[in-house]
């Protein structure tokens, strides 16, 4: 210590200026200043927002125009921090037009604490069309935090409209790998979904709240610097330079955050991670980021802990339609934006971005193109940091200390999410388990129950529209008035033809809410004859089909096209326009009591087939449910999924997989109009929507595989595809093209209750295993020629030994009514058991392979050829397009064949269909096998057999092979072969 007279008069004073300044800082919140803000002026004023103009007597013409957004929880200054140094001053100084949104405190604003995220996005929008206006050009939008996911957001909802470029700062798009503490996202997606619906729109977040949340982010931090600003009290020149920042970050420049956009900002993006994968909703609007097409400039902060680097380059695949570009700083989460760093480097990359975008310079050179992968992308948190901090004092203890918490990590993580899978599939199959024949349940009460626990969550896309389960739920409820008021009634038939569109599954879902049983049935397909068949004596139909329907002898209902739809015929006592009648007039009567429906009883008929094998199916109440949970377990279905219906609703795919999967799931609907699989229009959706899981059924993907609506390679969000029908080679082609996602295939009887499923997907053209909760199976053996089961010694059916066909049951519940073509006494005594209408094969691990049908076996004179092991090896050929086996009858007996379609630019020879061919036994293989120029299918896409078996043999030539049993090679028919075939 210095104690000299010198010394003793300089400490003095030091303990004098450190009192004055300090009583200074108790007064006023600070120490006074000359740093003054940048000039601007308030050019228009919203209840959402006021639209700031900086440097307004500046009217240079030609300057390119930025638009910046602050977030929600830091005020429109944090552009101006550090005034000539900062954003707004360094901009200007390039000779660039600065514009800034400024949302006000919900403290002050009429109606903040309502805002939700919806009300800041198109206040950004209007914001845009102002500026776009007054300055007659486009802008460059700019947004630090959740100011750049509002960039993003609003420039998708746009479609790009009038935004020249992106700029955002440690704004993070993939949530998923931005967990804070490595956390594991499952976790964290179900607290912020529980906080979501039950706490955050209740709660609003204050100032204060705001302040400390953000200094408990980085503690150590926020005490140091308010350690040296005290060490440094008694230097007031030191102290103010850097006054206005510390004034910002301690108190000024926090602001609070409505509970709803909190609420909206938990459920879309964290819980549901929508920036990732498409369909987040701006009012009822769906909304892509693969909607952006103009070039994105990100900033990365490489030791930002609220926008982490791989949650900010999320970005790049969030947006594969745009050309995006990064700028990695040294820098924490404010460190972008405010302070040194941003006023020697971002703002100056900034400025010459958008130099480089005018075609006035050259690409910054620290500006790259963003990579998805990058060393060091991996979340820097606290955690992390001291980890790191700790293992710098010994090299091999960093290298033991990173291993181990990787591992750690990883452990965690799996388990917790084996955990959530498990915990959604235990209630689901728990209630499954519960469901007996006097059981309620039912498509109604099923959405029923979704509206009365989460009515404002998303239901239905269709359209680019979003419905809720409140709007589904009025919509049934109004069309159930509807149909009581024109005598529709409980237990009644009636017809269903419609598109898939809303209003189809309004108008099964009210027939399910009356306890009425639907018959669904395919537009346009051989409709008086499926009427007469079903028993249907009233038809809804839509405004498309409708002159169809009116050729019918049934009465016709017509719903859907909203009110100011022309229909296509005059309504009368024969055609009721159900959209004319007003819901609140119909006087509900004494017997309804929503939702009746009981497990055992018939909810639905489907119409299968064609011609001489068009037959009806009846569908109970719990048949449906074991479909529709079964389905939602094996996919491990959620509310963060939305399930792409591609399959139509009058397919059993359509209603007991696609619709009663997501409905038990939880999930989203978005329902496909009939677009003839157009590829465009299925790309988009799937974006827009944020399509996680698509149905199918048979060969519907083929257009879509054939146009590389997605190719290889190209980012998307689909997890998996769930159908069935699906053939070997159009399988390996899907998950090929759309890596990672994997194809869920099922089986579902539709007499009896199997259900199987290829859960893992590794066995492509394998049925899979029964999904557990449905009905036991068993394979029995069994004679396709006399169609009989074979017993053994004891009278009992006899097992199939491994890959041996046959006759695949179901066990029949306990006490249930099995009179109409069920079996008992098949193992034992009293037993019961339903018989599928299909052969199978179980290989050696235990899992089923389709045969064929029972009554599309071929009866050659060698013996029984099964069709579904031929077309499973021919499709799997490159070339072939689409294929069908069957019997042709010919003058020396039925031989068997095999039809091909191959596809454009390939071609295919005889050697191709040997080497595909040995993959069955000599026996099993086809006699015939010719391509042809086309295979048509039915409405359900499935290649139909009987229509190329009706054009008969094919001619001799190069596009027909014969099998030579001597060499065991397929050959070019000659015409001596076809003499002596013909016999």
């Amino acid at each position: 210590m210095d104690i000299s007279p010198k010394g003793v008069v300089g400490s003095v004073q030091r303990l004098l200026a450190t009192a004055q300044n300090g009583l200074e800082v108790i007064r006023f919140g600070g120490l006074s200043h000359d740093v003054e803000s940048s000039p601007f002026e308030v050019v228009e004023r919203r209840r959402m927002y006021r639209l700031r103009h900086y440097f307004p007597d500046d009217a240079t013409p030609g300057r390119p125009v930025v638009l910046l957004v602050p977030p929600l929880m830091v005020n429109a200054d944090i552009w101006d921090v550090n005034a000539a140094g900062g954003a707004v001053g360094i901009l200007h100084a390039g000779g660039i037009d600065c514009w800034v949104i400024d949302f006000g405190s919900p403290a002050t604003e009429e109606g903040g604490w309502e805002r939700d995220l919806a009300d800041h996005v198109l206040a950004v929008n209007s914001a845009i069309d102002t500026v776009c206006e007054a300055t007659g050009a486009q802008l460059h939008l700019m947004g630090y935090s959740q100011g750049g996911m509002f960039a993003y957001q609003t420039t998708a909802y746009r479609y790009g409209k009038g935004v020249a470029s992106i700029v955002t700062f440690g704004s993070p798009v993939d949530i998923v790998n931005g967990m804070p503490f490595g956390l594991p996202y499952g976790l964290v997606s179900e607290v912020a979904d529980f906080l979501a619906d039950h706490v955050m729109h209740r709660l609003p977040i204050t100032e204060s709240m705001v302040r400390i949340g953000f200094q408990m982010l980085d503690p150590v931090k926020t005490a140091k610097s308010r350690l040296d600003f005290l060490l440094q009290l008694h230097d007031r020149e030191a102290l103010l330079p850097k006054e206005r920042q510390r004034r910002f970050l301690n108190s000024e420049g926090w602001v609070g955050y409505a509970g709803p956009a909190v609420a909206d900002l938990l459920k879309q993006f964290v819980a549901h991670n929508r920036m990732m994968l498409g369909g987040f909703v701006i009012r009822d609007h769906p909304v892509s980021l693969a909607e952006l097409k103009c070039p994105i400039l990100a900033f990365v902060g490489e030791v930002d802990d609220i926008g982490q680097p791989a949650a900010v380059r999320g970005i790049v695949r969030a947006a594969p339609n745009a050309e995006v570009y990064e700028a990695s700083l040294v820098a924490g989460h404010f460190g972008l934006v405010a302070g040194s760093t941003a006023t020697n480097h971002t703002w100056p990359i900034v400025r010459d971005w958008i130099a480089w975008m005018d075609g006035n310079a050259a690409l910054p050179e620290q500006i790259t193109p963003m990579q998805e992968h990058v060393a060091g992308n991996a979340p820097r948190t606290a955690a992390t940091r001291m980890v790191h901090t700790a293992a710098g004092l010994a090299e091999a203890g960093a290298g033991v200390g990173k291993v181990l918490e990787n591992i750690a990590g990883n452990t965690i993580r799996g388990s917790l999410e084996m955990a959530g899978e498990a915990a959604r599939a235990l209630p689901r199959l728990t209630r499954l388990g519960m469901i007996q024949p006097h059981t309620r349940i039912s498509l109604g009460k099923l959405l029923s129950e979704h509206a009365s626990r989460a009515p404002q969550k998303d239901l239905v896309l269709f359209d680019d529209r979003v419905h809720t389960n409140a709007a589904v739920e009025e919509r049934v409820d109004n069309v159930v008035r509807g149909l009581i008021s024109v005598g529709i009634r409980p237990a009644m038939r009636v017809g269903i033809m419609m598109e898939t569109r809303p209003s189809a599954l309004a108008s099964v879902a009210a027939l399910s809410r009356i306890g009425a049983v639907a018959v669904l049935l395919a537009p346009g397909a051989e409709l008086d004859r499926a009427i007469e068949l079903t028993g249907v004596h009233t038809l809804i139909t839509d405004p498309e089909n409708l002159r169809t329907a009116a050729t019918t002898a049934a009465r016709v209902l017509v719903l859907g096209g909203g009110d100011s739809r022309a229909l296509a015929v005059p309504t009368g006592d024969r055609v009721i326009d159900l959209e004319q009648i007003d819901p609140a007039r119909v006087r509900v009567p004494a017997w309804y009591r929503p939702n009746p429906g009981l497990a055992r009883e018939l909810a639905f008929v489907l119409v299968l087939g064609s011609g001489e094998r068009l037959e009806a199916k009846y569908i109970t109440n719990h048949r449906w449910a074991l479909s529709a949970f079964g389905t939602a377990s094996a996919a491990d279905l959620d509310r963060r999924d939305t399930v792409y219906c591609l399959a139509p609703l009058h397919h059993s795919s359509g209603l007991l997989v696609s619709l009663g999967g997501a409905i038990a799931g939880g999930s989203r609907i978005a329902l496909a109009r009939p677009m003839d699989m157009d590829p465009g229009r299925f790309a988009e959706e799937v974006h827009r929507y944020g399509v996680t899981v698509v149905t199918y059924t048979w060969t519907m993907l083929r257009e879509l595989l054939d146009a590389q609506a997605f190719p290889v390679g190209h980012n998307h969000p689909i997890r998996l595809f769930i159908g069935s029908g699906m053939p070997a080679g159009l399988w390996r082609r899907t998950v090929e093209q759309f890596a990672p996602a994997r194809v869920l295939e099922f089986y579902a009887s539709i007499d009896g209750d199997v259900v199987l499923a290829n859960v893992p997907g590794t066995k492509i053209g394998s049925k899979g295993r029964p999904v557990p909760g449905t009905a036991r199976v068993e394979l029995v053996a069994y004679d396709p020629v006399s169609e009989q089961i074979l017993v053994g010694d004891d009278g009992f059916a006899r097992r199939c030994a491994d890959n041996e066909p046959g006759l695949l049951l179901g066990k029949a519940v306990d006490g249930g009514d099995i009179s109409d073509g069920g079996l008992r006494g098949v193992f034992r005594a009293g037993d019961a058991w339903w018989p599928t209408e299909n052969l199978f094969r179980r290989d050696t691990d235990g899992d089923y392979w389709l045969v064929d049908r029972r009554d599309t076996v071929i009866r050659t004179a060698r013996g029984p050829v099964f069709t579904q092991p031929i077309v499973d090896v021919l499709n799997d050929i490159t070339p072939v397009d689409m294929e069908v086996a069957f019997g042709l009858k010919t003058a020396a007996g039925v031989v068997a064949a095999a039809a091909l379609s191959v596809r454009d630019g390939f071609r295919i020879e005889p050697g191709d269909i040997t080497e595909a061919m040995r993959g069955l036994e000599p026996g099993q293989r086809p006699d015939l096998v010719y391509v042809v120029e086309e295979i048509p299918r039915s409405s359900s896409f499935r290649p139909s057999a009987p229509a190329v078996q009706a054009a008969g043999l094919p001619e001799a030539g190069p596009g027909t092979c014969i099998y030579n049993r001597e060499t065991e090679a397929y050959e070019v028919l000659t015409a001596a072969d076809a003499e002596r075939l013909l016999g």
